[in-house]
Parts: C-alpha cells; structure tokens; sequence
C-alpha cells in the first residue's frame, strides 16, 4: 500500500520478514537511509522567466522598484496569462522532475500569477494535472492575492477574490474538479493590508482551506499575530517578524516557513531562526522556487539556512522534514520514517547523512535513490560508479 511496514534493527527486521518475498531489494551499505524533503512553499507555475531582472537587482534596484517599473509578479502575469495550459503544464512537469531529483517528495504549490479567476483556475488545473499524473507529492495552494492586479486597489481585488473566485473554487472543490489545499495572501505595505488580508483568509478558511500565507517580509505588518489569532497552519517569510509575533506563533503552533533563498537573492536581513527556535516556533525550510529566487534543490536551501540562519544540521533537516510536512498539515502521514506512514525516502551515498548539506550544491552525486510510496521514481546511476567523497 506504498506505507512504512517495519523500522528497526537489521536483525530484527530480518527475522520478521524472514518468510516475505520482496519484488526488489536495495543494498544500502555504507549508505544513509532519509526520509523523502517537503519543500513548504513553491511557486513553479508560469510564463516568462525573470533572467532580465537579475541584472537589475545585482545592480542594486529593490524588489519594490522592480515592481512599480512594471517588472516582477506582474511581468510573470502578463506572461502566465498569454501561455496555454499545456504550455505551462510542461513547463510545470520539468520543473517537478528537477525537485524530485534535488530529493524533495512533497511539494507545495501555489498559483498566483494569474490575478483574474480564469488564469488563477487555468494555473490550479496544470497543479491538479500534476497531481494525477506524477508521483511526487503535491499540497496545492491558492494565492490570487499575491498582487493587486493593474487596474484594481486592493478593496476591489479582494471583493472580487472574496465574491467570485472562492466561491467559484468551492463550487470546483464540490464537483471534485480542482482540490486546493490552502490559501494565501501577500500579506505586505502597497500590496495587501492586514484588514485585506484578515477578510481574505477568513473567507479561504470558510470554505475549508488551510491558512498559509505570505507575512511580515518587507516590513512589519503583525502578520504573525494575524496568522496566530485566525489559526493559520503556517506563515511563510517573517524576515520583519515582531517579538510578540513570534511568541504568539508559538503559542498557536503556526509553524514558520522560512526562505534562506529570498533573504539571500534580495539582499533582505535573514529571518530570525534562532530566535524562533528558542522561543518554541515550529521552523519549517521552502526554496520558494519562482522566477525571482531560482532554486529548486532543498539540500541548497538546508546549507544556507545553517550557514545564513544559524541553524544546526539537524535542525535543517527536521525543517525540510517532518516541520515541513507540519506546515502542509501532513505531518502525520510524510516527513518522517516511522511505520505507517507513507514510504517517501532518499537512499544517500555517503556514509553520513550530513553529506547532503554540507557538500553546497552536491545533491546531485550524492542521491542515490528517491523513492515515493515505495516505489523507485529515482535511481542515479553515477553514485554507484563513484564514491561520495
């Protein structure tokens, strides 16, 4: 049934299925048995890739200056909505393909580049495509208020988010067309406010979606206190969080998605992870994969959360993992290897687990196997020809 049957002791094991017969086995000698990564927030489908803006920003324009030059989340929307479906289900495919061989097993996914009801259903298909026809993991999220769409303020866009597409997604959730897991807002000055944002996420929430949402990244807007009073499943940034934002996080157990990649591609503070830690915050790690922060290898973004963040390895690793799955509302079923749950591992080739974060950018001679409901999805030829150091 793809689930976790026995996890122990080599001898123990042996005996228990000593009668059993077993379509393949895998020697993992010398090798590290992990459970499968969770990348918590991901936006990988759209049009137009933002190479261009690169420049910009190494020459020191702000992501707020990219934005209001007509560039950013509104350059990837005219693009999004001009590309056909397949299009961007293709695109979408290759970009999983990638993740699943960087490790992760679970993946969430967010439309959002759409910001008019009929390209945000048309991105929340090629998720439900994906769904059906892949086997990696897919926690799909709703996000039309990730900018105000031009033309709009922000009242209107989320009278016409709350009027017509939720009730539009709800009506798709009841046929069984399109099932969307959470919803999100951008929670930020010039974009969202927080009383958007509240009537937002309170009207997702009505319809039975997990909150989710994007809070206190460019400035401080008590997005943590919001997220903790409405009971939000987890917040995504925080890199402006309060003091009183991250203790009343804690207390709510709203798990905190942070992104090593965004503070580091825009040049931001790093979010306060220690912190965050101490206080008792469920800590959870996304790539935050989008034409802005081009990542799709959660072993890149352990790294930089260790080094950048000042997290432990172990820390990092419970963050990709079973924190991750926290933040998706999936814990009780991925990020961990214990029996039971669904048999989402990565068979590393070295000797200590550690390999995956330490050697930067090495995941790809270093997975040896990524393995999905049990089921090989992913075998690495070059680790068996070459050792891992």
């Amino acid at each position: 049934d793809g689930c976790i049957k026995a996890v122990g002791q080599a001898d123990v094991i042996r005996n228990q299925f000593s009668e059993a017969t077993f379509e393949r086995i895998i020697d993992c000698s010398g090798k590290c048995v992990l459970p499968g990564l969770v990348d918590a927030h991901t936006h990988p489908v759209w049009a137009g890739d933002r190479v261009h803006e690169f420049a910009m920003k190494l020459a020191g324009a702000s992501y707020m200056e990219i934005h209001q030059a007509g560039g950013g989340i509104h350059f990837t929307v005219e693009h999004t909505r001009k590309a056909t479906e397949d299009e961007l289900f293709t695109t979408f495919q290759h970009r999983l393909e990638r993740m699943l061989r960087a490790g992760s097993t679970l993946v969430e996914c967010k439309s959002g580049y759409g910001l008019n009801l009929e390209t945000e259903l048309k991105m929340l298909r090629v998720i439900e495509r994906a769904k059906k026809s892949m086997d990696i993991g897919i926690s799909s999220t709703y996000c039309g208020a990730h900018a105000v769409p031009k033309g709009k303020t922000a009242t209107e866009a989320t009278d016409d988010i709350i009027n017509n597409h939720l009730p539009k997604l709800k009506e798709l959730k009841l046929s069984g067309e399109i099932h969307v897991n959470n919803i999100d807002v951008f929670c930020e000055k010039g974009v969202f406010d927080l009383e958007s944002t509240r009537r937002i996420l309170q009207a997702g929430k009505d319809i039975g979606l997990q909150i989710n949402f994007h809070g206190d990244e460019l400035h401080p807007m008590k997005s943590a206190e919001l997220g903790a009073e409405l009971g939000a499943r987890a917040i995504s940034h925080l890199e402006e969080v309060s003091d009183e934002g991250i203790v009343a996080m804690a207390r709510a157990k709203c798990a905190a998605v942070l992104l090593p990649t965004t503070a580091y591609m825009l040049r931001l503070k790093q979010p306060q992870a220690r912190k965050m830690l101490e206080e008792g915050v469920i800590v959870a790690l996304g790539s935050d994969f989008n034409p802005n922060a081009y990542c799709f290898s959660m072993p890149m973004v352990m790294h930089l959360a260790c080094v950048n963040m000042k997290m432990s390895m172990n820390e990092a690793l419970a963050a990709a993992t079973i924190n991750a799955a926290y933040a998706l509302g999936k814990s009780d079923t991925h990020g961990s290897l214990e029996v039971g749950k669904q048999g989402d591992l990565l068979v590393i080739n070295a000797s200590r687990w550690e390999h995956l974060i330490y050697q930067f950018g090495g995941h790809e001679a270093l997975i040896n196997y990524v393995i999905i409901k049990g089921k090989v999805v992913y075998e690495n030829e070059r680790c068996e020809t070459m050792s891992s150091y």
